[in-house]
This record gives structure tokens, C-alpha cells and sequence, in this order.
């Protein structure tokens, strides 16, 4: 049989059928095309395309989780673990397709686990976990006040005693120097003076009045004769 006398008879048994038939006909050859389109489309969801600290990361500290989609999504969860211990995070904020929260406190040193949750454009909720560890500074240890008091006091001790030495170093005691040889003699000759007896003198003031009394006496005598 020829194509054109099979479509030919196709055509006249279709216009033969009752009006409803050929209907329930046509109903089921769109559904059956519309089954048979590819449902990958219709069947994908949004996803995670980056996140901040991405799997595995390891970073110093982290102040802002970042989840980025590839679409808009909405209802978002998101909690922070170490271990068996929840983090306290603040609310989730959304902005297009990123999802942001900050960390308020410092993390320590650890793993730690981001798990997150939202409802993608189409209605199905996602989820899902991003494990990253980290490894803070250590700090630099601060005085205790009292350290810091006996230091200064120490310092303050060493810096008054300094001078008093260097200036007993520098500043010797220097002898008091001799003018002249007379000077030094003079001392000597009155310090000899001040050590000969009273009476040495008075025995020398008989002895020089005897002799003018003597000498008195001969020189009359002589006048007489």
C-alpha cells in the first residue's frame, strides 16, 4: 500500500469516529508528547555555587559566612558547630542570591562545621554542610598591673641611685693646697711660740732688771771717784 492511501485511510477513519472520540484521541497523543519532553528542567532545583570559608578551608579567623546560590532563595538557616557546641551566630540576611552572617566572637582554634538550610525558587528546601578549621594567632601575654607597678618602682630605684654614684666617681674630695713656703712656716714658727713656758720669761725679766740695777750701781760709783 502506498503512503498516500494509508493517510487516506488514517483521515477517513478519524472522520468517521464520533466528535468525542477523536477529543479523548487528540487529548491523549498531547499528553503522551508532553510526557515524552525531557523533565530535567523542570525537575532542578537552586544549589550552593561558592561559599566564604569554602569545604575544607583553613583560615585564621572568620568574622562573615557567605553562601552564594544560583538563584534567589528564601527561609534561611544557618548554624555554626564545634564539635557538640553550637556557636551563637546573628540572623541570617539575604541579598539576591547570597545568603550572609555575621560571627559576632572570635573563633578559637578547631573544626568546625557550617550547616545551612533553605528553600530554593521552586519551593523544594536544600541543605547542606561546609566543615573548615581554624587556627587563631596565639596572643601576645599583657602584664598583670602589679608586674607592671614593681617594674616601674624598680626602674624608678636603679635611675635615683645612678647619679649619686657617678657624681662620687667624678666629683673625688681634692686636699687643700699650701699658698707659699712662708705661709706653711709661719704656722709652724707661731705653733712653737704658743709652746714655750711662762716662766722662762719671768726668770729673763729678774735677769734683765738685776743687770740694769747692776749697771746702775757701777756706773755711780764711777761718777763718785
Amino acid at each position: 500500500m502506498c503512503p498516500e492511501s494509508g493517510l487516506s485511510s488514517l483521515e477517513f477513519t478519524l472522520a468517521s469516529m464520533p466528535r468525542f472520540i477523536r477529543n479523548s484521541v487528540a487529548a491523549t497523543l498531547a499528553c503522551g508528547l508532553f510526557l515524552a519532553l525531557p523533565a530535567a528542567p523542570a525537575l532542578a532545583h537552586d544549589r550552593l555555587k561558592s561559599s566564604d570559608p569554602a569545604k575544607n578551608a583553613k583560615v585564621s579567623s572568620l568574622e562573615t559566612i557567605t553562601l552564594d546560590f544560583t538563584s534567589k532563595v528564601r527561609f534561611p538557616a544557618v548554624v555554626l558547630m564545634l564539635d557538640e557546641e553550637k556557636i551563637n551566630l546573628a540572623k541570617p540576611k539575604l541579598d539576591g542570591t547570597k545568603v550572609t552572617v555575621k560571627v559576632p566572637e572570635p573563633l578559637v582554634s578547631g573544626k568546625y562545621t557550617i550547616a545551612w538550610r533553605v528553600v530554593s525558587a521552586d519551593g523544594h528546601p536544600i541543605e547542606g554542610e561546609i566543615p573548615f578549621t581554624v587556627k587563631a594567632p596565639t596572643p601576645t601575654p599583657t602584664p598583670t598591673p602589679e608586674a607592671t607597678e614593681a617594674t616601674e618602682a624598680t626602674e624608678a630605684t636603679e635611675a635615683s641611685s645612678t647619679p649619686s654614684a657617678a657624681a662620687a666617681v667624678s666629683s673625688p674630695v681634692a686636699p687643700t693646697p699650701v699658698t707659699s713656703f712662708s705661709e706653711a712656716g709661719g704656722e709652724e714658727e707661731t705653733t712653737e711660740g704658743d709652746g714655750v713656758p711662762g716662766w722662762l720669761w719671768v726668770a729673763g725679766g729678774i735677769l734683765v732688771a738685776v743687770g740694769v740695777v747692776v749697771w746702775l750701781s757701777t756706773g755711780r760709783k764711777n761718777n763718785e771717784a
